[in-house]
This record gives structure tokens, sequence and C-alpha cells, in this order.
């Protein structure tokens, strides 16, 4: 069965592929939702399932992984921080507290059948100052990332513990996604 990642995410794509899964890769058009009224675990969810179905649309022969990761805190999602300025702000909100990062998943198989499922892990900061903030900066982009951080980029500056998965960290909960593939539909 030819298999697809929706999703433009290098830390994915190694995940994915540490994991022995062979692959291609359609970056997905769809737009993800950030409404702090839906669940966490439904909107990443429903984000994977948006990212998954823009390119199961035309690629009905394949199964099709849509991806979506969220850090949660205070009821608010933060997703990919527009600047610079908002990711200071992201690890400001972030520092010396704790915070859940849910990564959901959408699986499409051919003929359309949809396997929807997430993970929650529970990171705890370290205190942040300016100056390790700053530090963090000179060492990892922020950009790219949910939450303005990569667990797996100079994390040891930022992070102090986890509790649960660390690749759901990184945005792939690599065993459950092996899972649901070998079990098809």
């Amino acid at each position: 069965m030819k298999i697809i990642l929706a999703s433009g995410s290098p830390r994915r794509r190694e995940l994915l592929a540490e994991a022995g899964v062979l692959f291609e890769v359609i970056v997905s058009p769809a737009e993800e939702i950030h409404d702090a009224s839906i669940p966490l675990s439904e909107l990443c969810e429903k984000n994977a399932e948006l990212k998954a179905e823009a390119v199961a649309v035309s690629n009905a022969d394949a199964a099709v992984i849509g991806a979506d990761t969220l850090v949660w805190i205070d009821g608010e999602p933060l997703g990919k921080p527009k600047d610079m300025d908002d990711a200071r702000a992201m690890l400001r909100k972030l520092g010396g507290r704790s915070h859940t990062v849910c990564t959901g998943v959408c699986v499409i198989f051919p003929g359309g059948v949809v396997r929807r499922f997430h993970d929650l892990t529970a990171v705890h900061f370290l205190p942040l100052d300016e100056a390790r903030i700053s530090e963090y900066f000179e060492k990892a982009n922020p950009l790219d990332k949910a939450g303005a951080y990569g667990i797996q980029e100079s994390g040891e500056l930022i992070v102090d513990r986890i509790e649960g998965a660390f690749d759901n960290v990184m945005g792939l909960p690599v065993a459950k996604v092996v899972e649901v593939l070998k079990a098809g539909f």
C-alpha cells in the first residue's frame, strides 16, 4: 500500500523514516483551525483530518497521514508563532510551568476509511528569563514549531522533564501511527 505523509514537517519525515515506513511527502494545503472553544484533542484530530483530506482527494489509492501538533496552556492553543516577538511571548508564557502537547493524527485509507487518534504529553519547562530565551533562539529556530520550541533542538535549555512520548512532542506519535498502518482498514 502506498503511504503519503501530508506534512512538510522535517521532524515528522524523520520520525516516520526512522520507524522504517516507506512513504512519500505531499504537503497539504489545508488551513488549520485554532479555536480555543474546541477541546484540545478534538481540535488536533480535526486539523489532522483536514490536512489528510486535502491530499487524499487526489490520492485515493494511498493511505494518507495528516497530523497536527498544538501546545495547550491556560485553555489556549499555541500554534506556530507569527514572528520572533510572538515566539518570545510564547516562551515567556511557558517558562517555569507545565503544559500539554497534543498531536492529532488522521489516516485516510484507500476506500475512504478514516482513523483518527491523538496522543498527549505533559511538558514541564524550566524557569526562563530573557537571557535563556535568547540563548535558546541562538540554537533553534522557533518559527516553524508549535509553542515556539522543538524539544529535539537544544530542548535541555528550556525543558525540565516530560511525562509521555518524546516523539509526540516532536510532532508524531510514531508507535500509534505504525500500529494503525499495520492494522489497515
